[in-house]
């Protein structure tokens, strides 16, 4: 066992638990998600003895290599730019898919699903800060489409994901995930039900996005240290 990687949990938790403090929220209302992606799976191991149990992937090569390797309690979640390509492997790894940042990958999705016979729990990915090197729906967008996005049966829609642009000063990206959650909202206004996954926050400013209602945090070096990429055997 690397003691770093239970010393970073423990320091981790200790900052979700204070976060979830200042916004009087339980510490229960937030999962870990460790970002195993560019890590052995010898690490993911560790982790799940220490407790965690979802695990994050941006690569569907990799992820299929690890995957079947990986603790039998884990959720595999799929964080990266989604290819409609690799849709078909997305829905067949993963527990939850984080960015669905198209109606075109979401319809492909649904045609993966419809062929497998499967469904998918999905986040939909917004572009909040509007930033062109990012991925996703405008917040408008998001509205407008959200009606049809429902009606791809195959689909579940848990929620919403987004990135904040990076800032040595995390105080401000507090306005992105505020937008987003109030973007949660007008949409459980109309579509009548709740979206309860709020996907926001990373190494660098997720305490300010538990603060702002994040339900999913995704740690990656704060918690594994920096990525390996070593080279996998199949």
């Amino acid at each position: 066992m690397h003691m770093d990687l239970e010393t970073n949990l423990s320091i981790i938790q200790r900052q979700i638990a204070t976060a979830c403090e200042n916004a009087q929220r339980d510490p229960s209302e937030v999962t870990l998600l460790a970002v195993s992606k560019g890590h052995k799976i010898d690490r993911v191991h560790e982790a799940s003895e220490l407790g965690l149990n979802c695990f994050g992937e941006n690569k569907i090569q990799e992820a299929k290599l690890k995957i079947p390797q990986g603790p039998r309690n884990a959720e595999w979640h799929f964080i990266g730019h989604l290819q409609t390509n690799k849709a078909r492997d997305a829905v067949r790894l993963f527990h939850m898919i984080h960015g669905v940042d198209s109606f075109h990958l979401a319809e492909a999705l649904q045609e993966s699903c419809e062929k497998q016979a499967r469904t998918a729990r999905i986040l939909l990915e917004v572009n909040v800060s509007g930033e062109a090197s990012k991925h996703g729906f405008s917040p408008a967008e998001v509205l407008e489409q959200i009606e049809n996005l429902n009606d791809l049966d195959r689909l579940e829609i848990h929620g919403f994901m987004t990135m904040a642009p990076w800032t040595p000063e995390p105080e401000k990206t507090r306005p992105v995930f505020r937008q987003l959650n109030n973007l949660r909202k007008e949409c459980e206004d109309i579509m009548g039900v709740p979206f309860p996954v709020l996907s926001m926050g990373m190494s660098n400013d997720f305490e300010i996005a538990i603060e702002e209602g994040s339900t999913m945090v995704r740690i990656g070096t704060s918690l594994f240290g920096k990525r390996s990429y070593a080279k996998k055997k199949a």
